[in-house]
């Protein structure tokens, strides 16, 4: 690959990791740089006492034809290790109602009536504007905008249906829901929670249409654990030609008189020369990475922005027989429809799939509990003067995560073995993420969505802080929009 241009990707998340691969497709010479020992950042799989735990995302979707993980898999002519879900999940509202997250329409239908029989017009708006923003996805859809180039792609993935949508733009899907049931907003509420970062009232109604409609486009267990989506695709740019070297924390990006990202340095003293790099983080993460050398436009954003939720996660190990032979292996616990979700009072539950092996010792399950929180109060109380209320207020937060996860499984309790928690100032430690955010920022207006762009021309963000988002299927896109604006920049630069 001699006098190939040399791309540096920071952080190996499925994000990075997306790019990097299809810049090494294009013909870049491609180095990832991770600091950890293992790929996937928030959406990775780390071992302990024999247990291999999802550190955040348990579900992965996207790989339905044209879809963001379909595209690339053909792109790249890899295989994905992927087992298909049905039902994705189950979820608990507080009046007792279980409503079951089928993937087949037809089911979804009767159950949606069952539980909801007054909101079908709801429903019927919901499937078309999904339908739309689907089918626009599956085209290349560099949103929002940048350049001539970004606008001539858009103007080429529009057809003639697509102009349905317009009415909508402004919308949220709050605007779309009836009040007669307010279960049912709850319901709604939830579901974009776990798969927009916001509620029905905030949540764009064509972005929040589409993520409703998660668990029709078909959801996957990945075998291994998450994170083997990230092992996957760091295999393959090993074995085509590029680079993915762990325990090498990036410190800094150093900028050239030139105004270009030109090196970048690990703290174990590594540097490398960079032709492009994309940093696989967040915008926080970007501003300190940057330095003195962060661009104003930056550094404006980084103070006007809100921070994004953290996660506090519950690692259990769990007596296999004490699981009833049958149940589902996901589902969403809301306690009390009076108080706001997260922080404990909406529980998402994971089981690993009983013939997932390696996941658990003989006998054993693993699994996972996680709610939203607000990440200022964890680290308040780890900073102040009495750790002994952080460590109490972990100790508050397992115990209602435990209790709701019973009334999904009941008896749960008596079957830990083992349980590990994890709070913002554990996912700031373990993933470099400042914070300890996680799930990329809240999908509400498009006409607030966040692009790639820097400020910097060399160098690209990409993962869950650019649109469309959070998930493994939105960092993709993210990835897919990034490296072929790189290819362009480099083509651009060659005169072609």
């Amino acid at each position: 690959m001699s006098g190939a241009p040399h791309t540096v990707v920071v952080g190996a998340g499925v994000g990075g990791l997306t790019a990097a691969a299809l810049l090494v497709r294009a013909g870049h010479r491609v180095t990832v740089l991770e600091g950890h020992v293992y790929p996937g950042g928030s959406a990775g799989t780390f071992y302990h006492q024999k247990y291999r735990f999802d550190a955040g995302a348990s579900l992965a979707g996207g790989f339905a034809p044209g879809g963001p993980h379909a595209r690339v898999a053909e792109a790249l002519g890899l295989e994905w290790p992927i087992t298909p879900v049905d039902p994705a999940w189950i979820v608990h509202l507080p009046d007792g109602r279980m409503v079951t997250q089928w993937a087949d329409r037809g089911a979804w239908r009767a159950e949606r009536r069952r539980a909801f029989p007054t909101a079908e017009p709801f429903w019927r708006v919901q499937e078309r504007l999904a339908d739309l923003s689907w089918d626009i996805s599956s085209r290349p859809f560099p949103w929002p905008p940048r350049s001539a180039a970004d606008l001539t792609t858009l103007a080429a993935a529009l057809r003639p249906r697509t102009l349905r949508a317009l009415p909508y733009l402004g919308r949220t899907v709050g605007d779309l829901a009836a009040d007669d049931d307010p279960l049912f907003r709850l319901f709604l509420d939830g579901q974009l929670l776990i798969s927009a970062q916001t509620t029905a009232d905030r949540a764009g109604a064509l972005y929040g249409s589409a993520a409703l409609d998660l668990p029709r486009r078909g959801v996957n267990h990945v075998r291994g654990g998450i994170g083997s989506l990230a092992r996957t695709l760091a295999d393959w740019i090993a074995a085509n030609g590029g680079e993915v070297r762990y325990r090498q924390r990036v410190e800094r990006i150093e900028v050239g008189r030139d105004g270009r990202a030109a090196v970048v340095h690990t703290v174990k003293g590594l540097s490398l020369s960079a032709d492009y790099v994309l940093a696989n983080v967040t915008p926080w993460g970007l501003r300190d990475l940057l330095g003195a050398n962060a661009p104003p436009g930056l550094r404006r954003d980084v103070q006007r922005l809100e921070p994004t939720w953290g996660a506090f996660t519950l690692y259990l190990g769990l007596d296999a027989n004490c699981i009833p032979a049958g149940s589902p292996d996901h589902h969403q616990i809301i306690a009390d429809g009076t108080r706001p979700l997260g922080e404990g009072n909406s529980v998402f539950l994971s089981l690993a799939p009983a013939g997932d092996p390696g996941r658990a010792p003989p006998g054993m399950r693993a699994a996972t509990l996680s709610t939203h929180t607000d990440i200022a109060p964890w680290w308040r109380l780890r900073d102040g003067p009495d750790e002994a209320a952080y460590q109490e207020r972990r100790e508050v937060y397992a115990e209602r995560l435990i209790t709701a996860a019973e009334r999904a499984i009941p008896g749960l309790r008596r079957a830990i073995r083992l349980c590990l928690p994890g709070t913002p100032v554990t996912f700031q430690y373990y993933t470099g993420r400042p914070g300890g955010m996680v799930g990329g920022f809240a999908q509400g207006s498009l006409f607030a969505a966040r692009g790639p762009q820097t400020g910097i021309p060399n160098l690209w963000l990409v993962g869950d802080s650019i649109f469309p988002g959070q998930s493994t299927a939105g960092v993709t896109l993210g990835a897919m929009r990034v490296a072929a604006e790189a290819v362009r920049h480099r083509d651009r630069r060659r005169g072609r």
